[in-house]
């Protein structure tokens, strides 16, 4: 790089083998009025405290951090229809979040993960892990729907039903009922250590512990019959791995909510680092419109912007106060954006008050904004070949999902031969091979199952062929197969099991082998 003359210099060993490089960046790069005889300026990077010092007694040199240290952020409480909207959501998803595990469906937990007996329940939908494509699916349904919802409307999921941010929200929530508003938890923290200010922070501290608890407590729930953890919790009876989990979902609730905050958004959140890829000049997005809003200046409520050539925005910063993550809209698109909306809110509160047409912030596209489309239009643009494309596999996806959900047959087999014995001669000169199968009933009701076999000519089943199978259980059960001495030649040959449900249409065909002895 032409006028930067870079060098390392190593600091001494007592400093803990830091580097500090320095930058010289001529006045000329800097685009600042020549001198006859310019002198370079140095700009030392310290990543050490023991270089300070001594660099500081230069001059001519100017220390930059590389390392900001964090603002604590003091989102201001606002009101308006996204705050309603995002508050809807809170509600509609903590309710289907506690509330799911106390469903009952028919004897049962409606929503279970089993990971001990290896099933999940999903209403009347028993799931084995032999049915993992099920799950697979709906994986993909729910990434293709994240990347559609974000080609159209940005990151509006984060904004309003990540988790992240509606903890955040539940947690803010707590924290202004307990130690007031922005300016007064401001002047909270500011303030000397009181008996006042511990019982708040320390009621805050017990409230936010209580839901974070509540919350891993009804996760676990997800994973053990919450009826029975419950049991187990009020007796102190949990084991060590329902405790751990309780506990570390809880903490990592009680860190991210309520001290992460923004930080989970900004630097921790991968959708935030890749939404780039995804975003293009149709996507909605909050928007500062600058055209109506620069130059901006404060005014009062009776002067006439035009004469004292000003624009709309009045530059109260209260859309940098409301922002959970601490930007400035007026900047531009900036990767910090949640897109929830709050600055949205408070500047139409702010328009209203000095009488200017609502929408100096509003959603919108960059291509609206540049070309200065009316609403429709931008409706209009928003359909496009990578929104349809997405929509495409979309569909295409949940209409294969559904059709095999519709064909899928209500019980499973597995087929394990017995490896103590593979093949035996039994009385009467037969051959025996023995297996067992496992049968799997995926229906809320018992079933009867009968076994046939075939491939091989002559070949029988010397067990019993009928068996039954309690609702949404699994059973082993033995099977003996036998064969005449002369009916194979000795080797290895391919048979199929034919296992038919009795008490409901359906039937499974699996393959194995019979081993006839040399």
């Amino acid at each position: 790089m032409s006028g930067v003359s870079p060098t390392r210099q190593r600091s001494r060993p007592s400093d803990g083998f830091f580097y500090h490089s320095s930058l010289q960046i001529h006045q000329r790069h800097l685009h600042l009025k020549p001198d006859d005889n310019p002198a370079p300026k140095t700009i030392s990077i310290v990543t050490s405290t023991t270089d300070a010092p001594a660099l500081e007694a230069d001059g001519d040199a100017e220390l930059v951090s590389l390392y900001q240290a964090h603002k604590k952020i003091y989102p201001r409480s606002v009101s308006g229809l996204f705050s309603k909207w995002r508050w809807g959501l809170v509600f509609f998803t903590q309710i289907i979040f506690y509330g799911l595990p106390w469903l009952e469906w028919g004897q049962r937990q409606a929503v279970l993960f089993d990971l001990g007996v290896r099933r999940f329940y999903i209403f009347g939908l028993v799931l084995y892990p032999q049915d993992f494509i099920y799950l697979t699916g709906i994986m993909v349904i729910s990434a293709l729907s994240l990347f559609l919802f974000t080609a159209v409307a940005g990151r509006q999921w984060c904004g309003y039903a990540c988790p992240q941010t509606v903890y955040t929200e539940i947690f803010l929530w707590i924290e202004k009922k307990i130690e007031g508003d922005r300016s007064a938890r401001m002047r909270l923290d500011g303030a000397p250590l009181s008996l006042s200010k511990f019982s708040r922070k320390a009621a805050k501290q017990v409230v936010w512990i209580a839901v974070a608890l509540w919350t891993g407590f009804t996760f676990v729930g997800y994973f053990t019959p919450i009826k029975e953890l419950a049991g187990l919790f009020a007796t102190w009876g949990m084991g060590p791995w329902e405790t751990f989990w309780v506990f570390f979902y809880g903490f990592a609730t009680y860190g991210n909510a309520g001290f992460m905050r923004e930080q989970v958004c900004k630097y921790m959140c991968p959708y935030a680092r890749f939404q780039s890829a995804m975003f293009d000049k149709d996507t909605l997005i909050v928007s500062y419109d600058t055209v109506r809003g620069e130059p901006r200046g404060p005014r009062s409520k009776k002067a006439d912007p035009v004469a004292l050539g000003l624009g709309a925005c009045v530059d109260c910063t209260l859309c940098v106060q409301v922002c959970p993550t601490g930007i400035d809209i007026r900047k531009g698109l900036q990767y910090e954006c949640i897109s929830c909306a709050a600055c949205i809110d408070v500047c139409d509160t702010v328009m209203d008050k000095v009488g200017y047409p609502r929408g100096l912030i509003r959603y919108s596209t960059q291509h609206a904004m540049t070309e200065r489309w009316s609403r429709s239009e931008v409706i209009r643009h928003m359909i496009r070949p990578r929104v349809l494309i997405y929509l495409s596999i979309l569909i295409a996806i949940i209409i294969a999902m559904m059709i095999s959900l519709s064909m899928r047959i209500p019980f499973k087999v597995d087929v394990v031969r017995d490896r103590g014995t593979l093949a035996r001669i039994v009385s009467g000169g037969k051959i025996e091979n023995v297996y067992r199968l496992q049968l799997m009933n995926a229906s809320e009701s018992p079933q009867r199952y009968r076994i046939t076999a075939t491939g091989l000519p002559g070949l029988k089943l010397a067990s019993e062929s009928s068996f039954a199978v309690d609702a949404t259980q699994a059973r082993w059960v033995v099977v003996n197969l036998q064969l005449p001495y002369d009916g194979a030649p000795a080797g290895s040959h391919t048979i199929h099991f034919d296992i038919e449900s009795l008490d409901s249409p359906g039937r499974l065909t699996e393959k194995s082998v019979f081993i006839v002895p040399r």
